[in-house]
């Protein structure tokens, strides 16, 4: 994989801290030579084939990651917090975690209370909601964590531990959800800049995506695309005993077709599966509990065709999450399959084949 996806899983970014990501990616689409364009809330694409005649196409991955939010300092210099995005606070105990401030990075781990002071209460084992987390960054007080840069309002995200597997195959990284699709969007323009395209393409990453979808909603407005593709990092079950439509790490990429917030449109689902099978690229079917920035983009304008096309990883909205690189090789050559696909043509037979 290119380096520029360890790059961008290092970065902070929960949702509307993008900036350091959105720098990072404008930053390569400029040494790559790639026009840029921004929406007003921050979304970033790069702009190839630009006054082409044929069909738009918007390829999205989704810059922020799940993260907390400053709120409080307790008397004993804990950090209170609230989430941003959708996380089960069991997962976060005894975390290692930072708060991003101006000057830097602030270190610390989320309060666990050891077993031996919870034996004699009446609710030992009762779930903790994340809100109810404390961040101990060593602070002896409040105003002891006030002096070394805490205010209210920053924001706090996991401490990345990027490794890779005994086998070299898996990769262990925070924020796979969805720097992946980022850098896709990355790796896509540095491939395509070059070639002559029957489609005018824009990729590049929204914002805010874990808090609404919000960025999807406005960039897609701005771009009015023909197509949107949302590449996004899925999470798999097949650990805790899938289904066949829960998603396998390292079976290919994930064909959502359905999702509780869009219904991936028949034409370009049927369109996606030929090219698979025509150019022996492995994939698997994916029914999701979450949705994607492809069901905001349905509803822009008159309406646009959208397609998820999920990158399977397993432990997603944690501190770690795992992907296997097989699955990437999937992924990009299933993207740049479909986008290099696209023309007036096969834009008016997906379109009608619904």
């Amino acid at each position: 994989m290119d380096p520029l996806y360890k790059d961008l899983v290092n970065l902070p970014g929960a949702p509307s801290f993008e900036k350091p990501v959105r720098d990072y990616m404008r930053q390569v689409m400029k040494a790559a030579g790639v026009d840029v364009v921004q929406d007003k809330l921050g979304s970033i694409f790069g702009h190839l084939n630009p006054g082409s005649k044929g069909p738009r196409v918007m390829l999205a991955g989704h810059m922020d990651e799940v993260g907390g939010l400053v709120t409080g300092i307790t008397k004993h210099g804990l950090i209170k917090m609230i989430p941003l995005g959708g996380m089960k606070g069991d997962v976060f105990l005894s975390q290692h975690m930072q708060i991003i401030t101006d000057d830097g990075a602030i270190p610390g781990v989320t309060a666990s209370k050891p077993p031996h002071l919870s034996r004699g209460s009446s609710h030992p084992d009762t779930p903790i909601k994340f809100e109810e987390l404390r961040v101990d960054i060593g602070a002896d007080s409040k105003e002891h964590a006030e002096e070394l840069g805490v205010k209210i309002g920053q924001q706090i995200i996991p401490t990345n531990q990027y490794t890779v597997s005994k086998d070299g195959k898996k990769i262990f990284s925070k924020a796979w959800d969805n720097r992946f699709g980022a850098g896709l969007a990355l790796d896509v323009l540095k491939t395509l800049k070059d070639e002559a395209l029957d489609c005018e393409l824009y990729a590049g990453a929204t914002v805010q995506e874990e808090v609404g979808l919000r960025g999807a909603q406005t960039s897609t407005y701005m771009i009015d695309p023909d197509i949107f593709i949302a590449v996004d990092a899925s999470p798999c079950a097949d650990v805790f005993d899938g289904d066949d439509v829960s998603g396998h790490l390292g079976e290919g990429f994930l064909v959502r077709f359905y999702d509780p917030v869009a219904l991936m449109h028949q034409g370009i689902k049927k369109h996606i599966l030929k090219l698979a099978e025509a150019h022996d690229i492995k994939y698997q079917y994916y029914q999701s509990k979450g949705g994607t920035d492809a069901a905001k983009a349905q509803y822009s304008k008159s309406g646009v065709v959208v397609a998820t096309i999920g990158m399977p990883a397993r432990y997603i909205h944690s501190t770690t999450s795992m992907i296997h690189t097989d699955d990437y090789e999937s992924v990009k050559h299933m993207v740049l399959t479909l986008i290099r696909s696209i023309n007036d043509e096969t834009l008016t037979t997906i379109q009608n084949d619904v």
